[in-house]
């Protein structure tokens, strides 16, 4: 595929989760296996995780092959997906990887999802929310990612891991104090998971980024942007920048945890 504007044939990069009850009793091994089946047929390369909790990945391939995927992927996930694309020069994914796991995000902690609802705050939006007034910005990511770029204002709870950061905020938050808290991470499914979690614990008002980063940037003008330096991404890119092309930052292949 030729992409329109950039000049180079390009791949393109599709990332996608949700939250929805998979089943038990052979079915998670009967989808893994069909989606290993068409990345295989379609000539498509990335990483997919299943659990009972959902799904979550990012895989590409070029634009056709990647669109007939997505269909075949939609079906054997009983889902319709909503989908953050982007674009590279190359294949950023070295191998067909898709696997079956005890969470598709590891939190470590029993949550329930549905008190997220009413928590998702627009990219449009997100600007006015974290320039208020005794808000606490919260990046739920790790702390290389965190160095990579962040928004304007956010603290860096300085973990290695996603399953680390409860006790960041049981040393350093309180419901009766922290009235306001925004989180946001990569593309969304790590705030899916923390904002209902800090509900449970009582937090009153807490919001996070619809879609994440990258669709802030995806939305939101440079112009107008809060965010500061690039965007960690886990891909051979490492990093995209606010045009979501592949960055400056150096290679952190070797990091373990997402």
């Amino acid at each position: 595929m030729w992409a329109r504007g950039w000049g180079v044939k390009m791949y393109k990069i599709a990332t996608f989760y949700e939250f929805k009850p998979m089943g038990v009793g052979g079915i998670l091994e009967r989808v893994r296996d069909g989606l290993r089946e068409q990345m295989r047929f379609h000539e498509i390369r990335g990483t997919m995780i299943l659990a009972e909790e959902g799904f979550n990945a990012t895989v590409s391939g070029p634009e056709d092959s990647l669109e007939r995927f997505l269909v075949e992927a939609e079906v054997l996930l009983g889902t319709k997906f909503d989908v953050k694309f982007s674009l590279h020069s190359e294949q950023p994914f070295r191998r067909v990887d898709v696997k079956i796991k005890p969470e598709i995000v590891t939190l470590k902690q029993q949550v329930d999802i549905s008190k997220g609802e009413g928590t998702h705050v627009s990219p449009t939006k997100w600007n006015e929310l974290i320039n208020s007034e005794n808000v606490f910005v919260l990046d739920t990511r790790n702390d290389y990612e965190f160095r990579t770029g962040t928004f304007e204002g956010a603290v860096n709870p300085s973990t290695e891991r996603f399953s680390e950061l409860p006790q960041f905020v049981a040393a350093n938050l309180d419901p009766a104090e922290n009235k306001t808290i925004a989180m946001f991470c990569t593309g969304g499914i790590r705030c899916e998971k923390f904002a209902p979690y800090l509900k449970g614990l009582g937090f009153e008002k807490v919001f996070q980024l619809e879609g994440g980063i990258l669709r802030y940037l995806e939305e939101v003008e440079p112009a107008e942007s809060l965010w500061q330096g690039e965007c960690f991404v886990f891909d051979t890119r490492t990093s995209v920048d606010h045009e979501l092309r592949k960055g400056t930052e150096r290679d952190h292949s070797q990091e373990k945890d997402s």
